[in-house]
């Protein structure tokens, strides 16, 4: 038993003192007297392997999409559903028929918000913000009392909701949009495109436009 104990402790002080003078040594080596230089490197990692990972690839998606949160149906949501179909979100979209930027705004209409200058709106995304608001609170005062009587009867297989029906009215001004639901659907506004105000009005159904208060004098600028 006493043998096994001083032979261990022999072989714990061979250890320290082994680990000792390495310690020491360290401490005087001069690591710029070594380079690789003129040495055959030969790497066994992969160079792909340091490349950051494309997560684009394993979806098999498009990495020029823009991607943004789920929106769902809120007025957020609402009014970028609506410029995705308008313009596909471009500020800066001009179509053949000359309507503007990224809600694709006739001229006449600029001006009844205030807007006259149409360069200058077609180069401000925020004032184009702002015309779309107003546009739609305008709307929304002029057809104030058929929201009243039409919103939540269903017309042509659609329930009536008051952002179809201000979607409607952004695509075909609020005059089309009265004819539409005054004649339960027979009459059907379609613009240049072959669009009609049914189609705005499925397609924009439900979202939440509670945001937007009627104004009858409602301005951008």
């Amino acid at each position: 038993m006493v043998k096994n104990i001083a032979s261990l402790m022999t072989l714990m002080l061979t250890i320290s003192t082994l680990l000792y003078f390495s310690i020491q040594s360290d401490k005087h080596i001069d690591l710029s007297k070594y380079s690789t230089e003129g040495l055959d490197l030969d790497y066994t990692v992969k160079r792909e392997a340091n490349q950051y990972y494309d997560f684009t690839k394993s979806l098999n998606i498009d990495k020029d999409y823009e991607y943004s949160p789920y929106l769902g149906k809120s007025f957020v949501g609402f009014k970028e559903a609506l410029a995705f179909k308008e313009s596909g979100g471009n500020y800066f979209s001009v179509n053949t028929f000359g309507y503007l930027g990224k809600y694709q705004f006739g001229a006449s209409t600029l001006r009844l918000i205030g807007i006259h200058n149409t360069q200058k709106f077609l180069k401000d995304p925020k004032l184009q913000e702002k015309a779309f608001v107003a546009n739609l609170a305008r709307n929304k005062w002029i057809l104030r009392r058929d929201i009243k009587n039409f919103v939540g009867k269903r017309i042509n297989g659609v329930i009536v909701t008051e952002s179809g029906i201000l979607a409607a009215a952004h695509l075909a001004g609020p005059g089309a949009v009265k004819k539409y639901l005054r004649s339960y659907g027979l009459d059907n506004f379609a613009d240049g495109f072959g669009t009609t105000v049914y189609y705005y009005m499925k397609r924009f159904s439900g979202y939440d436009t509670t945001f937007v208060k009627a104004d009858k004098k409602a301005r951008a600028i």
